[in-house]
């Protein structure tokens, strides 16, 4: 991806209008393990695959809470990520102790949005190699929002971002307009799904797979390794019925004619 001299700076702009240095962090996080997450209108559930070096190693933690009713998931630089994250971690508390309540979870991405954003328009600095898909649930509702190295923020009803992640969205976009009315239950089998589709060597297991929600009335809570046996178990019998009993075409013969 070598650009000449047009990216060599994080202020340079390129004849096409473009500046290199941020599409670069784009791209690590496009190459970051793959993040899922839904909203209802009572909940958010996240998920994501863990990704280790190798056989011998433990993956990164890429999964975090924020707050009690704000939660977070990373692609891309996990050391990026967690700088992020002290600073949201640190602001949610700042908020709590100046106002005595829980901070906006829409305020809190706009100002981890300008902060990424300053990365861009400095010399002496770098865009963070980190995407985030925030969730959080206030006195509006449930929200799903996506971060991104350039400063811009997005709200969703359902997104996946990492390696691998259009397969997850093609399945998010042919089943969100349900999400709206769907139970925790019912997101949480949405997002492991959707997530599955992004795996292409093996299953998704309870060593590979990480999941965390949250909601009206529910702190954040996170799931992972053997508490997450019974969730993957809940998916497999429906893909094997839906496998096992094929739609049936009508039989229609010839109707014989009328030879009277």
């Amino acid at each position: 991806m070598f650009r000449n001299q047009y990216d060599t700076d994080v202020t340079l702009w390129s004849p096409a209008g473009r500046i290199h240095q941020i599409e670069y962090a784009m791209e690590a996080v496009k190459q970051g393990s793959a993040a899922v997450g839904a909203r209802s209108n009572r909940h958010v559930v996240l998920a994501a695959l863990k990704r280790a070096p190798s056989e011998l190693s433990s993956h990164q933690k890429k999964m975090f809470r924020i707050d009690d009713h704000i939660g977070m998931v990373m692609a891309g630089l996990t050391a990026d990520g967690r700088v992020l994250c002290r600073y949201m971690r640190k602001e949610c508390i700042e908020h709590h102790y100046v106002f005595d309540s829980s901070m906006n979870v829409g305020r809190l991405v706009k100002q981890v949005a300008d902060k990424s954003q300053l990365g861009t328009q400095r010399s002496w600095k770098r865009p963070y190699g980190v995407g985030m898909l925030v969730a959080g649930y206030d006195s509006t509702g449930a929200h799903l929002y996506q971060t991104c190295p350039s400063g811009n923020y997005f709200e969703f009803y359902a997104m996946a971002i990492g390696a691998r992640s259009q397969a997850a969205k093609t399945y998010l976009e042919r089943n969100y307009e349900g999400f709206p009315e769907c139970t925790l239950d019912d997101l949480i089998k949405h997002a492991l799904k959707a997530l599955k589709e992004s795996v292409v060597d093996g299953e998704l297991t309870t060593k590979n797979c990480s999941l965390c929600y949250l909601g009206e009335d529910t702190a954040f809570t996170l799931v992972e390794n053997e508490a997450l046996e019974p969730l993957l178990s809940a998916i497999i019998p429906e893909e094997e019925t839906q496998a096992e009993d094929p739609p049936q075409a009508e039989e229609q013969g010839a109707q014989p004619m009328d030879s009277s």
